[in-house]
């Protein structure tokens, strides 16, 4: 760093104290709900980079969006963070709710805690009951941090005496109209690879990860893979989040941090001056023109050394630290194992709670009546479950006794789905409580293996523990005398040593199915390290056709956990044949495979065809009979609007290996689409079938043409999933069985028959 930058940021710093010094110092006003508080925000520093905000509830609170209080839920929250490279100068908070209008004025009020601290207090009027009510409030800056939780809570009251907390007309609600709008500022910060991958990717920022990629110019095979492998890293951070790849030639982004390739003999123009390297290297500079926004330089002698950097990045990155690093060497270990995918539950073994957990104390609830607990299972899409009986699954949990049998339950589902309830019983005697340590003393261990209907599993699943609790409440006497009972909150844990068994199924599924693709990466991501896929991409690509190629590794690399450290990349369609590898397409199909009956896709500009099946289908309904999946028709339209399209097909080279392409009329647009498609969640729950279609409009998805099967079943389970559906072949493949077996025991009949009057007649 030069000294020039370093008293700019010394200067900086020291103004950010002084700004921060004089903010504490001042007395903060008292916050009312008809005003915006004489709080006094913190002041910009001169220069640096401002961009607004707005957190919207509907993307922040539990779906759909609003939130009701009422007198056994009181309070509830919503959860934001804010980048390590920006603080908040201004926050201002939009609240939209409406009151029952059986509340007490001024006894009832609504709280609004940031980070369990007071920030405002609303005291409902006789005006607000029962009717919508929009406030802004302003919140002080100085209270929020890189994690937030605000939370609200309500104190309602409906009766001066006497009163039954579960009264149903105890209730506020939070619109989803609610939000937030923040000012964020820019920090300049240190070249500091010891916090990487910050700021490059942040994970208290929950907005898709944005990050472009510069090279110097076209890059070639050596460069792109080294570009995917690093893009499906990012992914497999980004994960939920989403992700997104832009490819720039020798021009950096405007106000965004950036990642640059560059060798000695090839680099952009604004690293000209950079001396050259002797090893894998990776830097963190910032921008020629912008101090507050960085790049994360992958440096090389060669293409070979940007390969080797971007491992050492993918499997060392504890070990970064200073402004820059030198990969020595990487060596690989131990090769994956098939379906071992960090993300994905265990099939090889039990599964316990402990591993499905992503963040700490999600395994436990507290309050009147507890929030539910939520697991998320990533299953193989191929898990052949058709035959199971049901998924074991060990339960072990404490809960806090109920006074009484009063119909207090743990409820499983899964995927919204009513699967079991157990009672939630009170201790049989007190002197059991005795003999429990006192740091869990009334809180009672229950074991339970509970079976889990397989057909109701998906690729991704959610399975929800609700502890609900019938809460009883004394409010009066029939001789007129009130009772007050103070209401006391349960506390409910699922051992993180309950676990779920997936093992011992075999893995086999009807393809082509693109769902499988967008919503897990399958079949490329059978071996988490893609180390059996191969890349098929353009001789000279441009900068959309490479853009495309990252988010897809990198939409992979989300689903997986895992970095496609061993994914291979060409653009030579003799030597893709020679390979026993599942293939990604990107761009274009080879001129020999065009005429291919199974595939129906776009190959011209302007002009599409289309073959049309009998009947569509959507994403549920994937039963069609052969007859169904016949093309009907081929339609040749000429058009000037944007059209993408996802193909997937049987590889002609190995009828285990499969083929997904990902094609584009060649206009900018529709790469856009086709990358649009890839990030958003609803749009990839659309891709289905072997032929997804992506236009303006949206995501159209067809199952022509035939179809195969992808991984290994003896022959009599197979025959089992083919008579299954249909209940008539069923019912006579039973007759068969049962005239078979009565002619067997018929014949061993007259066989005993026989020998008995053989013996009669020796006698």
């Amino acid at each position: 760093m030069t000294t020039t930058k370093v008293n700019r940021w010394v200067a900086a710093l020291l103004l950010g104290s002084a700004t921060l010094n004089c903010a504490l110092a001042q007395e903060t006003a008292p916050v009312t709900a008809a005003a915006e508080p004489a709080l006094q925000a913190v002041t910009p520093e001169a220069g640096a980079p401002l961009r607004s905000s707005q957190l919207n509830f509907v993307t922040l609170a539990p779906p759909p969006g609003s939130m009701t209080l009422n007198g056994t839920r009181s309070s509830g929250q919503i959860e934001f963070g804010v980048r390590s490279d920006e603080v908040v100068t201004r926050a201002l908070l939009n609240l939209s709710f409406r009151p029952s209008p059986a509340l007490l004025p001024t006894l009832s009020q609504l709280k609004i805690y940031l980070n369990d601290e007071l920030v405002s207090l609303i005291t409902l009027t006789p005006e607000q009951m029962g009717k919508q009510n929009q406030m802004q409030l302003a919140i002080d800056p100085r209270f929020i941090s890189d994690f937030n939780r605000l939370r609200f809570e309500l104190v309602g009251h409906y009766a001066n005496i006497c009163e039954n907390p579960a009264n149903s007309t105890i209730w506020l609600d939070i619109g989803k109209e609610s939000g937030m709008d923040l000012t964020l500022q820019k920090l300049p910060l240190k070249n500091d690879l010891s916090h990487f991958p910050e700021p490059f990717f942040d994970a208290r920022d929950k907005r898709p990860l944005t990050l472009p990629i510069v090279f110097a110019a076209g890059p070639d095979i050596k460069q792109q893979r080294a570009a995917a492998i690093l893009a499906s890293w990012f992914g497999s951070k980004a994960a939920w989040r989403g992700q997104r790849f832009p490819v720039l030639y020798d021009q950096l982004p405007r106000e965004q941090h950036a990642v640059v390739f560059a060798t000695n003999d090839a680099r952009p123009a604004f690293l000209k001056d950079l001396p050259a390297v002797m090893k894998p290297t990776v830097a963190m500079v910032s921008q020629p023109d912008n101090p507050y926004e960085k790049m994360l330089l992958i440096l090389g002698r060669n293409d070979d050394d940007l390969l080797t950097a971007v491992q050492g990045i993918a499997q060392g990155e504890l070990l970064l630290r200073g402004d820059s690093a030198t990969i020595d060497h990487v060596t690989q270990l131990a090769p994956r194992q098939p379906y071992d995918a960090p993300n994905w539950v265990r099939t090889d073994r039990r599964t316990t709670f402990a591993e499905l957990s992503q963040y700490e104390n999600q395994l436990q609830s507290d309050g009147l009546q507890p929030n539910p607990v939520s697991l998320t299972l990533n299953l193989p899409p191929d898990l052949f479950l058709v035959r199971a009986r049901g998924i074991d699954m060990d339960l072990s949990y404490r809960y806090t006794s109920p006074l009484q049998e009063d119909g207090s339950r743990l409820t499983v589902n899964l995927n919204n789905q009513f699967i079991q309830d157990y009672p939630l019983t009170p201790k049989n005697t007190a002197g059991q409580q005795l003999l429990h340590i006192p740091l869990i003393q009334g809180i009672q261990d229950k074991n339970h293996e509970l079976r889990i209907p397989a057909l109701r599993l998906g690729v991704v699943n959610q399975l929800r523990f609700d502890f609900d609790y019938a809460n009883t409440f004394i409010g009066g006497t029939a001789d007129g005398r009130c009772e007050t009972v103070t209401p006391v909150g349960h506390h409910v844990v699922l051992d993180d040593r309950s676990s779920i068994d997936f093992s011992g199924y075999r893995h086999y599924i009807e393809m082509p199915s693109l769902q499988t693709w967008a919503n897990a990466g399958f079949p490329f991501s059978r071996l988490a390290d893609l180390s059996q896929t191969l890349v098929l991409v353009q001789p000279n690509p441009d900068a959309q056709q490479v853009s495309t190629l990252l988010n897809a590794l990198g939409n992979i690399g989300a689903q997986t956990g895992y970095p496609a450290l061993r994914v291979q990349l060409t653009d030579d369609w003799s030597s893709a044949k020679k390979q026993d590898a599942d293939l990604l397409m990107i761009g274009g199909i080879p001129a020999d495979l065009q005429d291919d009956q199974r595939i129906s896709a776009l190959v011209e500009a302007t002009a599409s065809w289309l073959k049309k099946p009998a009947r569509q289908t959507t994403q549920q309904t994937q039963q069609l009979s052969p007859a169904e999946r016949t093309a009907e028709s081929r339609t040749a339209i000429g058009s000037r609007g944007p059209l993408a399209t996802v193909i997937g097909f049987q590889s002609p080279f190995n009828d285990q290996r499969s083929v997904v392409a990902l094609l584009a009329d060649g206009s900018p647009r529709s790469w856009q689409l086709l990358d649009e498609a890839l990030q958003d969640s609803g749009k990839r729950d659309a891709i289905s079938g072997s032929t997804a279609i992506i236009r303006e409009s949206g995501v159209n998805s067809l199952r022509v043409g035939e179809t195969y099967f992808v991984g290994h079943l003896p022959w009599w389970e197979r025959l089992w999933a083919t008579i299954a559906p249909h209940p008539f072949w069923l019912a006579l493949c039973a007759a068969l069985v049962v005239v078979l077996f009565a002619l067997l025991v018929w014949r061993l009949m007259r066989l005993v028959a026989h020998r008995r009057l053989l013996d009669d007649e020796d006698e």
